[in-house]
């Protein structure tokens, strides 16, 4: 009779721990609580995009340096992209840095040649860096820095790691192919996963704030390029357009369709006699942020190595999704607004 109190109370607290496990289950959060070794009921979030995975996110990244002037479009794998950086290379063509996480696609391309404020980036964001060509200063930058690599130029045509496709012309043909992009950086040492801190991200039940933004317009130089912006309300995401024609993927034909656009100004300056430029991604400025068909006026900061918004000195979190990260000038050419924001007023 005197057993009868403990084996009731072992008797309730299984039945509470069942019904608890059975309550965080439903949550997806089980074996983070209770240990569970089903790794399907965990649930992680990729670091660039938010979204929830089953799957451990340990890849490390991969920024790509991409081609975007015409001879080179439509290029392939943009649309695959976790966050795409969008800068000025020389004169007034802008250039493309692809970083990819959550999804790594079969090949993306056409490749160009490397430039220091887009390795820099490629480092903040602790991904392999992959360009084809340089010159040779700035090749010396990339190994003196300790940047890990993988450039082109040594590979080229290999039809491993890169292939140069015959319906294009050099420079606008050389495509990295993504199932040696691991294996070639483990031959060089460099380490292919990694433990990448996670962007800020609304919560799904969090409202997006801001003014009415259903198309922005970005003019870098007076008529070239022009990058516009159209907000889809039933796909609640954003679709590029570049000088007139919408951006898609090459083999595929799918659109590049966004969940934040994110505009910010830096000091650029020309430092050659070829136009090369530096770009000041440091200091942080002044920015837009459009989400969900809305705008807000924001500062930008380089929160060690991630370029993020910023408001009364509050990080304003991203959509969950994909971003485009487009780089204008502090000071702009004479007579070119490069900022048009439909539906936005002061």
């Amino acid at each position: 009779m005197k057993r009868r109190p403990v084996i009731l109370l072992i008797i309730v607290s299984a039945i509470l721990f069942v019904a608890c496990t059975k309550k965080d289950e439903t949550n997806g959060v089980t074996s983070k609580l209770f240990g569970n070794k089903d790794k399907s009921d965990t649930v992680y979030t990729y670091p660039f995009t938010g979204l929830e995975t089953t799957e451990e996110p340990n890849n490390r990244a991969v920024a790509v340096m991409v081609n975007n002037q015409i001879q080179a479009r439509p290029q392939s794998g943009l649309h695959e992209a976790d966050i795409v950086f969008e800068l000025l290379a020389e004169g007034n063509i802008t250039r493309f840095l692809a970083l990819y996480q959550s999804t790594l696609p079969e090949r993306v391309g056409p490749v160009r040649s490397a430039r220091e404020y887009y390795f820099n980036i490629a480092n903040g964001y602790d991904a392999l860096y992959i360009y084809h060509g340089a010159a040779k200063f700035v090749d010396q930058m990339i190994k003196d820095e300790g940047i890990d690599f993988l450039n082109g130029a040594v590979y080229d045509n290999d039809k491993k790691l890169f292939v140069r496709e015959s319906f294009r012309v050099a420079p606008h043909n050389s495509y990295v192919l993504f199932d040696e992009v691991y294996k070639q950086s483990e031959t060089k040492g460099y380490e292919v996963e990694a433990t990448h801190d996670g962007l800020p991200f609304l919560d799904e039940d969090e409202e997006v704030i801001g003014k009415n933004a259903p198309y922005v317009k970005i003019e870098y130089y007076h008529n070239s390029p022009i990058v516009e912006y159209e907000y889809d309300e039933t796909k609640e995401k954003y679709s590029r357009i570049s000088d007139g024609e919408q951006t898609v993927d090459l083999e595929t034909e799918t659109p590049i369709e966004l969940d934040n656009i994110f505009i910010i100004e830096a000091d650029h300056q020309v430092i050659d006699s070829d136009g090369r430029r530096a770009i000041n991604l440091e200091s942080g400025g002044f920015g837009y942020l459009l989400q969900k068909g809305k705008v807000q006026k924001v500062q930008w900061e380089n929160d060690n190595g991630y370029l993020i918004p910023v408001k009364d000195n509050e990080v304003v979190p991203f959509v969950r999704g994909k971003t485009w990260i487009n780089v204008i000038q502090t000071t702009p050419p004479a007579n070119v607004e490069q900022v048009q924001i439909e539906e936005y007023n002061e």
